[in-house]
């Protein structure tokens, strides 16, 4: 994710020991969150989704609710009582568990399902909710956002479970099919690929499937007058932009960049793009950022028509965007905390990128950011500590501390260990993180097995200290004092 507009670590498996054993014991309350501590309600433990197939029907009129029946394929990790779902905003009409028809209740943002018989470890789980979502969302709360003549989606961080029942956390990352059905004159688009395009008299039934398993919070689906443009990328990757009608022509100078983009970021990282498709999303409404859903990040047309701001700035943001594909959506945060990870590093790519065309040097970005580093900290906490969100507002995380102060602690190890080493470990990490999530601890142990020492003490400084370390290399930097 990126604005428009730019200016100790806690452990989850005690907390997940908790909850597991919540889970377990007959007439406990239910078990809400992994412990995740800046979402702790986010998040169930006890299964394991492997999949969602979601049926959705759209009316054509954002007033009214979105029909949807969502089936979860999944495992069961331990023995359970009831099957915590997260979902909050909707309205559920009949819940299935392998067949039969049980009961549900609600209980906070989760929906609680209770099985005639508990379920075993192992077993196979196969969930179907008909429900029914609230359309009338916006930029602050997520989910569901109309744009002037139909809806897209907005999931990053905590709201994915405004539009299905799901374990809505990146730890738990699962395949999605898409069947939305809509009145014809309406084009539907998802992430991955279109399976089939069905016309049913009025209606048109579009099937899309990803390839790659996926973060609730980058689901996308977009519904409206827009029209999808074809184009083919490096080594004949297939890519599809989504705009609005009347702005095609126009956007079509910005959009015939992607391709080119994508050979540069393959080019810095040595690693081939790691999904099936890409393209833009553009939507003719306000949401405040540009997001990094899977295969089809969304952005807002006026990025692109506003007249305040140089190139180099918005082909830079569509890197930090296309960057996210590698690190954020390919390779997830195991934790909101490790959010820095996604962040820091788009950050670092949307620099680099600027740079080359006419934007400020890397140098000159980082020196400014270590000079505001310590008040950053203070406001909004350490790169890999952030400070929760404020209630409510989930995108409230994604403060300057993740975004620049992520990118820091990128140069500071560059800086520590030289530029080959560090671009080893740009390498591996997307490569062995590929499709799963991740922490920062894992990155932290990859670094120290490049450099070939151990390199915790040097990076938790810069990852979890109040106080900003002196830069490698750099003595005359110097911060200025957090008031």
């Amino acid at each position: 994710m990126r604005n428009i507009l730019r200016g100790g670590q806690l452990g989850l498996l005690a907390a997940a020991s908790i909850a597991l054993i919540a889970a377990g014991l007959p007439g406990s309350p239910p078990a809400s969150g992994i412990g995740d501590p800046l979402f702790p309600d986010l998040g169930n433990f006890g299964y394991d989704v492997r999949s969602y197939d979601i049926s959705l029907t759209y009316s054509g009129d954002n007033t009214s609710p979105v029909d949807t029946v969502t089936r979860i394929d999944a495992t069961a990790t331990s023995r359970l009582h009831t099957i915590n779902l997260d979902y909050t905003h909707g309205t559920v009409h009949w819940v299935e568990v392998n067949g039969r028809r049980v009961p549900f209740a609600t209980v906070g943002e989760d929906l609680v399902l209770t099985p005639a018989h508990p379920v075993r470890a192992g077993q196979h789980l196969q969930i179907s909710i008909s429900h029914s979502n609230d359309p009338t969302g916006n930029s602050m709360t997520g989910g569901w956002i109309p744009n002037p003549d139909g809806l897209e989606l907005l999931n990053e961080p905590d709201a994915a479970h405004r539009v299905i029942p799901s374990n809505d956390h990146p730890s738990d990352k699962a395949y999605f099919t898409y069947r939305i059905t809509a009145p014809a004159d309406v084009t539907a688009a998802a992430n991955g690929v279109l399976i089939s395009h069905t016309r049913h008299g009025a209606t048109t039934t579009s099937v899309y499937r990803g390839e790659h398993p996926m973060a609730t919070d980058l689901m996308q689906i977009s519904l409206g007058d827009s029209t999808i443009l074809h184009r083919q990328g490096p080594r004949g990757l297939p890519m599809r932009d989504v705009v609005p009608v009347s702005e095609a022509a126009a956007l079509e100078p910005w959009l015939e960049m992607t391709p080119g983009q994508i050979s540069w970021m393959e080019k810095q990282l040595g690693v081939s793009f790691p999904f099936e498709t890409y393209g833009l999303l553009v939507t003719d409404t306000h949401i405040g950022a540009e997001l990094e859903t899977q295969t089809l990040p969304i952005f807002e047309k006026n990025l692109f028509t506003r007249t305040d701001v140089p190139a180099w700035y918005v082909q830079s943001l569509m890197v930090h965007e296309l960057s996210h594909q590698w690190f954020g959506d390919s390779v997830s945060p195991n934790r909101w905390a490790d959010v820095w990870l996604n962040e820091g590093h788009a950050t670092w790519y949307e620099t680099l990128y600027g740079e080359q065309r006419g934007g400020p040097t890397l140098d000159h970005r980082m020196l400014a950011a270590y000079q505001d580093s310590d008040a950053v900290r203070a406001a909004g906490g350490p790169p890999a500590a952030p400070k929760a969100p404020t209630p409510g507002v989930g995108l409230s995380l994604f403060r300057p501390n993740i975004y620049d102060g992520g990118s820091l602690v990128l140069y500071a190890l560059r800086e520590e260990i030289g530029d080959r080493a560090f671009q080893r470990v740009e390498h591996d990490w997307v490569l062995k993180h590929r499709d799963s999530s991740a922490t920062t601890a894992d990155f932290v142990r990859l670094a120290s097995q490049v450099a070939g020492r151990d390199l915790s003490g040097f990076l938790d400084s810069w990852l979890y200290s109040p106080v900003t370390p002196p830069m490698p290399g750099h003595p005359d930097w110097h911060t200025t004092p957090a008031t």
